[in-house]
């Protein structure tokens, strides 16, 4: 009895599909071994337990709202990943540990919530509000910002609280270097420390703002009113203000 056999498939075609199957496994081995990224946010600070409840306080118009405008950092980390200090002139930056969001967004949207929970009132950026309602528009030039993992988190910023509709502007000074433990973990918390202090300082410089603000009709809308600008708030702990 005769079989026929059959024609053998070209060699160059045997050869790539064997290749193409290896650089598959590779690739497929490669993507398991990598390790995955993770991502850190300022966006909930230790005292949080502190603050009532949402459904507790009160949904009252506020007496006077606040304008948290978008804050500005050192461009060198002004990225995803964290940037964290080998030395005096040296960084790392760490591309398996990012930010949620990029740093000014985070520091921004940390400060604007924890001064709306301590002032009790709104953060009105970027939207409509009304005209006769008091508004102080908070700004901030983060100038160092700093992460030396096992030794401290730094936070240097020049910040401004300015009442709209009228000239006064207090503008401020806040250094605040927090010590940290080992763990990129213990390193965000003590931004986020930082961040902290230096928004009860901002908190403060808005009430003692809206304090001296003129009552009655020279405070009306449409009307700007010259008033005396008190003085930054004095600092406590690694907190350094000044005018």
């Amino acid at each position: 009895m005769m079989f026929a056999r059959l024609p053998r498939p070209p060699r160059g075609l045997v050869r790539g599909a064997f290749v193409a199957g290896a650089l598959a496994g590779l690739v497929a081995l490669a993507a398991c071994s990598s390790p995955s990224s993770r991502f850190y946010t300022l966006g909930a600070d230790s005292t949080s337990g502190s603050v009532a409840p949402v459904s507790a306080r009160t949904s009252a118009a506020p007496a006077w709202l606040i304008e948290v405008a978008p804050i500005d950092v050192p461009p060198q980390v002004s990225k995803n990943q964290l940037v964290v200090q080998t030395g005096p002139t040296q960084v790392k930056v760490l591309e398996e540990e990012r930010w949620a969001s990029l740093p000014g967004d985070e520091i921004r949207r940390a400060l604007s919530t924890s001064l709306t929970q301590q002032l009790n009132t709104i953060d009105v950026y970027g939207t409509a509000y009304p005209d006769g309602t008091p508004v102080y528009r908070v700004s901030m030039n983060v100038q160092r910002f700093e992460s030396w993992p096992g030794s401290h988190a730094l936070i240097d910023a020049v910040w401004s609280v300015r009442a709209v509709r009228s000239t006064a502007v207090m503008t401020c000074r806040s250094v605040v270097s927090e010590p940290v433990s080992g763990g990129y973990d213990a390193l965000v918390e003590g931004h986020r420390r930082a961040l902290q202090e230096i928004s009860a300082q901002v908190a403060s410089a808005v009430q003692a703002m809206a304090a001296s603000a003129p009552q009655g009709k020279g405070a009306s809308a449409g009307k700007v009113a010259a008033v005396a600008t008190p003085p930054c708030p004095s600092a406590g702990g690694a907190a350094v203000a000044g005018s």
